[in-house]
C-alpha cells in the first residue's frame, strides 16, 4: 500500500476529504518523530509500540570495496508489532474482512 493508497483509505473510511486525512496522517508522523526525539515512546495497544533505540559506532565494510569504515553512533527509530499484527488471524479490531 502506498501513501496516496493509505490517505484515501483513512478518508474512505472517516469520512474525511483526501486532504484532511492527509493532514491527520502527517500530524501523526511528526507526532511520533517529536516524541521519538525526546526519548519518549508511544504505544498503541494491540498495533504497536514506537520506541527509539541508540545504536553504537562499530567498524562495517564498504560492499563494493570491502574496504572497512566506521560507522558513527546513532539513534534510530524502532517499532515492535503489538499483538493484533502478531498474529493477523487473531484480529478484532474492525479492520477485518
Amino acid at each position: 500500500m502506498t501513501k496516496a493508497e493509505l490517505i484515501a483509505k483513512i478518508a474512505e473510511n472517516a469520512k474525511l476529504t483526501k486532504a484532511q486525512a492527509e493532514s491527520a496522517l502527517a500530524v501523526f508522523e511528526c507526532a511520533v518523530t517529536a516524541e521519538l526525539i525526546n526519548d519518549g515512546k508511544i504505544t498503541l495497544p494491540g498495533f504497536g509500540t514506537f520506541s527509539s533505540v541508540s545504536k553504537e559506532a562499530r567498524t562495517g565494510r564498504n560492499p563494493k570495496t570491502g574496504e572497512p569504515i566506521e560507522i558513527a553512533a546513532k539513534r534510530v527509530g524502532k517499532f515492535t508489532a503489538g499483538k493484533n499484527l502478531k498474529d493477523l488471524n487473531a484480529c478484532t479490531v474492525c479492520c477485518k474482512k
